[in-house]
C-alpha cells in the first residue's frame, strides 16, 4: 500500500475540527473548479471564433493559389494549361487577374478590386454560396458585387443605366504626349447581375466579372493572369501538390496554401489565442495561492496528527509527500469538474445556440479535445508546483513544536 497517498486520500475526505479551515478548503476547490471551467469555456470560444473568421476567407480561398513572383501578373501557354489538366492531384483549375479599380454610378463612387474570373472559378471555390440575390449572369457586361458596394453605391440589379468602372491605363509617358483629349484610364460598363454576401470587408472589396473582358480593360493579352486557383482531389498532400504545379509553372509563380493564404489573419488569431490562455492562467497561478494558504492550514490543524505519525516512524519526506499528494489530489479533482462543467456548457451552446450574437445566429463555439488537455495540462503544473510548495513547509522543527 502507498502510505502517503492512503492518508492523503483520507485527509482529502474528512473534515477539519476547525470550522474556518472547511471553509477555507471549499473556497479553493470552488476556485479551482471555477478557473478551469472558465479557462476551457474562453478557449473553446475563441477556436469556435476563430473558425467562424476563416470561413468567411476560405470561401474565396483555394486550396492552393499560384501567384506571380514578380510584378502584378505573369503568363500561362496553352502548354502548361494542358499540362495542369492533367496533374492526378489537381479536381480542376480556375484563372483569375484583378487589380484596383475606381467604381461610379450616378455621382457616387468608391475604390474596389475588379476580379476577372473564368468559367472554372465558382466550381474551385465557394463563392457560389454567397450570392445573396440575383445571379453570376450569362452576358458579356454583367458584373456581380458585393453588397457594401451595393449599398454604398446604390447601383439596381438588371438595370439599363450601367455602373462604370475605370482603371488607370498602364505604360509610360505624359498625358500631354498622348494628346489632349486622350483619357488616363480605361472605361468598362457593367450591368449588376447578381450581389453576395460575406463579411463586412469583403462585401466592399470586390466586383466580379468576366476574365476576358478584364483582360481588356487592363490591356492585358488572354495569356496573362494575376492568379491561378486549384481545387485538390480528395485525399491529396498540398506539399505534393504544390510541387506538381511548381514543376509546370516554374520559377514565375509561388504557390500557396490557403493558410498561407490568409498568414497575417491566422497570426492575428492564434496571437489572440495565446494572449487569452496566458491572461486567464495568471489568473489561475492567483487563484492557486489559496491552495498553498490551504495545505499549510491543514499542516497546522494535523500538527497532532503528524506528530504521532512522525513517532511511529514516518519520515519527514514521507509527511511532505502526504500533504504534497493531497494538494495534486484536490486541483487535479477540481479541474476535472471544471472541465466537466465547461463541456456541459459547451455542448449545450452547440446543441441550442442559447448564446446569440444576433436573433439568427448563434455564438459560435469548438469543442476541442485538445484544448481540454491543455486546461487539465495547466491546472496539473500549477497545482504541483503550489502543492510543492506547501509541503515544503514540513520540517522536523514544525513537528517537534
Amino acid at each position: 500500500m502507498n502510505f502517503p497517498l492512503y492518508i492523503a486520500k483520507r485527509y482529502l475526505r474528512s473534515k477539519s475540527s476547525q470550522n474556518a479551515v472547511n471553509i477555507i478548503n471549499f473556497i479553493t476547490f470552488l476556485v479551482i473548479v471555477i478557473g478551469s471551467a472558465a479557462l476551457f469555456i474562453v478557449l473553446s470560444a475563441f477556436a469556435g471564433l476563430k473558425t467562424f473568421s476563416l470561413s468567411f476567407s476560405n470561401t474565396f480561398d483555394p486550396d492552393l493559389k499560384a501567384l506571380p513572383a514578380s510584378g502584378k501578373v505573369f503568363s500561362i501557354s496553352p502548354k502548361e494549361e494542358e499540362d495542369l489538366k492533367n496533374l492526378d492531384k489537381i479536381a480542376n483549375y480556375a484563372k483569375e487577374l484583378e487589380e484596383r479599380a475606381y467604381l461610379t454610378y450616378k455621382e457616387k463612387s468608391t475604390i474596389a478590386f475588379i476580379k476577372g474570373i473564368d468559367e472554372n472559378y465558382r466550381a474551385v471555390t465557394g463563392v457560389d454560396s454567397t450570392l445573396y440575390f440575383g445571379n453570376w449572369g450569362d452576358m458579356e457586361y454583367n458584373g456581380v458585387i458585393g453588397i457594401g458596394i451595393y449599398n454604398l453605391l446604390g447601383v439596381p440589379t438588371n438595370n439599363r443605366t450601367p455602373m462604370e468602372v475605370l482603371t488607370p491605363k498602364p505604360g509610360k509617358g505624359s498625358f500631354s504626349q498622348q494628346g489632349l483629349n486622350a483619357k488616363p484610364y480605361n472605361e468598362l460598363p457593367l450591368v449588376i447581375s447578381g450581389v453576395y454576401a460575406i463579411e463586412e470587408n469583403l462585401d466592399k472589396k470586390y466586383v466580379f466579372a468576366q476574365l476576358p473582358m478584364v483582360q481588356k480593360l487592363l490591356e492585358k493579352d488572354s495569356t496573362e493572369v494575376s492568379g491561378i486557383n486549384f481545387k485538390l482531389m480528395e485525399g491529396t498532400d498540398p506539399e505534393e501538390a504544390r510541387n506538381a504545379i511548381k514543376n509546370v509553372l516554374g520559377n514565375k509563380v509561388v504557390v500557396l496554401t490557403r493558410r498561407e493564404q490568409n498568414n497575417t489573419l491566422y497570426r492575428m488569431l492564434n496571437t489572440e489565442n495565446l494572449a487569452t490562455y496566458l491572461i486567464f492562467t495568471l489568473v489561475l497561478i492567483i487563484a492557486l495561492f489559496n491552495v498553498v494558504g490551504a495545505i499549510i492550514m491543514m499542516i497546522l490543524d494535523k500538527q497532532q496528527n503528524s506528530k504521532t505519525l512522525y513517532s511511529l516512524g514516518t519520515t519527514i519526506k514521507e509527511l511532505r509527500r502526504i500533504y504534497f499528494i493531497q494538494g495534486l489530489l484536490v486541483t487535479s479533482f477540481g479541474g476535472l469538474i471544471g472541465v466537466l462543467i465547461g463541456s456541459l456548457l459547451i455542448g449545450s451552446q452547440l446543441a441550442f445556440g442559447w448564446l446569440k450574437i444576433t436573433p439568427s445566429l448563434a455564438y459560435p463555439v469548438e469543442y476541442d479535445v485538445m484544448n481540454l488537455l491543455i486546461v487539465m495540462a495547466t491546472i496539473v503544473v500549477l497545482g504541483f508546483i503550489s502543492a510543492k510548495i506547501a509541503s515544503s513547509r514540513i520540517s522536523k522543527k514544525l513537528i517537534s513544536a
